[in-house]
């Protein structure tokens, strides 16, 4: 028994009339009639009872009508739900990230659009440091992450690059060097050389490795191996010691209203390498789901926008 059967059998018992119901089907009386028998004999029941003006059904036709409706609709709803999940617009996606890319505004302006753009697809969100979030797009348990720099690399991930953007020395309030500089500048400059007896609290190596070797790079490029006090798991609690006194940080330029009352950000100079922070998306490379691709592409059209703007 073929799906083709059952459209055929429904047509006619539609129409009471094997002739009608060919003209429908866009076929000859004949085949169909030869068709409906073929079904006939493989129940073991008669569905129609003929008569001169066309057929009715059988009691054992009335229920397997029922039953043939019911399955004819659920292979559509079926195929129609498979299709929506093929091309992204129904399914799951789950997004990670970390605490200071989402900071960034692009982000939840990504995760607004690909929301109302593809409001059939369930969106979860969940936090975590980039090697975690690495480490569940490696396993599958993540579909993509949204970190700054990339942690590690692996054949079953790939890395998008979005946007770069400045990073920028947090002092506490009061801080000696915010003596030397022009108060009146809505960024205070700060060359690096200044900083070479300040205490550093930075995110640890694992999660943070290109922006941390960077840091070191640049203090050693201008002389001097910096003083790390203090190494934390997210970038929010680096302000949060910053703006305690414990220290001094670097963070990106995004995250420069954080605790504005209790620190202050400067521009660095002379840093080499220029010290920056990317926003980057870690995803699976084999076999992506719809959504997972539909969320890049719409991804890096809107950061190509921001940076136009």
């Amino acid at each position: 028994m073929e799906l083709r059967h059952l459209r055929y059998f429904v047509m006619v018992a539609e129409e009471r009339h094997f002739t009608r119901a060919a003209a429908r089907l866009n076929m000859q009386q004949p085949p169909l009639s030869q068709q409906i028998r073929a079904l006939e004999q493989e129940l073991g029941f008669e569905l129609f009872k003929r008569h001169p003006k066309g057929v009715d059904l059988t009691a054992g036709g009335l229920v397997f009508l029922a039953e043939a409706q019911d399955i004819l609709s659920r292979v559509e709803q079926g195929a129609l739900k498979a299709s929506r999940a093929a091309s992204g617009i129904e399914g799951t996606l789950v997004i990670g990230f970390t605490s200071s890319a989402a900071t960034h505004p692009l982000i939840p302006q990504i995760i607004r659009a690909y929301r109302e753009r593809y409001p059939g697809v369930e969106v979860a969100l969940k936090e975590g440091s980039a090697r975690e979030l690495t480490e569940e797009a490696i396993e599958g348990r993540l579909d993509v992450g949204i970190l700054r720099a990339p942690v590690g690399q692996h054949q079953s991930i790939q890395f998008h690059r979005l946007h770069n953007e400045e990073m920028l020395l947090t002092l506490p309030v009061r801080h000696p060097l915010l003596a030397q500089v022009d108060a009146s500048m809505q960024l205070p400059e700060i060359s690096i050389n200044a900083l070479k007896d300040e205490k550093f609290i930075l995110v640890r190596r694992p999660g943070a490795p290109g922006m941390y070797a960077n840091l070191i790079k640049a203090c050693q490029n201008a002389g001097f191996n910096p003083h790390i006090a203090f190494e934390v798991e997210r970038m929010l609690t680096n302000v949060s010691l910053v703006a305690a006194g414990a220290g001094v940080s670097i963070v990106p330029a995004s995250m420069k209203d954080v605790h504005r009352e209790s620190v202050v950000y400067c521009r660095i100079l002379d840093a080499r390498p220029r010290l920056l922070a990317p926003l980057t998306l870690v995803c699976r490379t084999f076999n992506p789901p719809a959504p997972l691709e539909n969320f890049i592409l719409l991804a890096r059209h809107l950061s190509t926008i921001y940076r136009k703007g």
